[in-house]
């Protein structure tokens, strides 16, 4: 397993074709400074040229807390300029992980509110342990979600019930958020690594051409009229049926044996 960091507070480690994403601030629990933010997006846009990463776990070193969002000490400390600034360099973080071409999963336990819930919300599975507490508490401190959450969470859980967590900031531990669709596996105390980690390798032995195709068309035709996203769905498919991922494959069933996907 190899490691390289990105600034001080972003770990990446690589597991075969996985690439686990590691927040790594424990003194704050992993509260996104403007340095974090950087460094995040920076490590996202690496994953994301990196055609051996076939998919990304999000991770957090700490032991009791995923991310408790927006790092509010340095924040308290900005002007009106500053916090200008500052917003897309935020943005940035949140939308790394959302445009990273393939498939991601979040392991969470502990806190994951705020940003760090919406940095989870990014992703396309969240595997959960029973310690997870999250939420969008933004609006008890005088802002809104500003990492995609207004907008991820209703896809998620539909308008009313996000209306409704948004609106009152509340936290949602491990079990109901598993109910409300907050969170899509639910494992043991102290297994979301690992489990996150073992369907991220079960993904990513699979196409590398396939996996970018079908995330592009899933998320390309998410909110479009049926007709519509099938013809996303369609130009995806000729984006990968000539492919030398599509012969192996072919191939590689016809022989009865594990294909060798050249990636192209």
């Amino acid at each position: 397993m190899s490691e390289e960091r990105f600034g001080e507070f972003v770990l990446v480690r690589r597991h075969g074709h996985v690439a686990e994403l590691a927040l790594d601030r424990p003194k704050a629990m992993n509260a996104v400074s403007t340095g974090m933010a950087r460094s995040l997006a920076a490590a996202c846009a690496a994953l994301g040229d990196d055609k051996d990463v076939r998919a990304v776990v999000l991770t957090s070193t700490h032991e009791r807390a995923f991310c408790v969002g927006a790092d509010l000490k340095e924040r308290n400390s900005f002007s009106d300029a500053d916090l200008v600034r500052q917003r897309p360099v935020a943005r940035g973080a949140y939308t790394g992980v959302l445009e990273l071409p393939v498939p991601t999963v979040a392991a969470v336990h502990g806190f994951a509110l705020g940003g760090g819930f919406e940095l989870a919300l990014s992703c396309d599975v969240i595997v959960a342990d029973r310690t997870a507490v999250v939420g969008l508490p933004e609006v008890s401190v005088g802002v809104i979600p500003g990492g995609g959450g207004t907008q991820l969470l209703p896809r998620r859980v539909g308008a009313a019930r996000a209306a409704e967590l948004i609106f009152t900031a509340r936290r949602v531990e491990a079990g109901e958020a598993r109910e409300l669709g907050l969170v899509d596996l639910l494992v043991e105390e102290g297994r979301d690594r690992e489990e996150a980690l073992e369907l991220g390798a079960r993904m990513a032995a699979n196409s590398p051409v396939g996996l970018r195709a079908a995330k592009k068309a899933l998320r390309l035709g998410h909110g479009l009229d049926l007709r519509a996203g099938l013809e996303v769905e369609d130009a995806a498919w000729r984006s990968v049926a000539f492919s030398g991922d599509r012969a192996e494959g072919v191939r590689a069933f016809n022989e009865k044996r594990t294909p060798e996907w050249p990636g192209e």
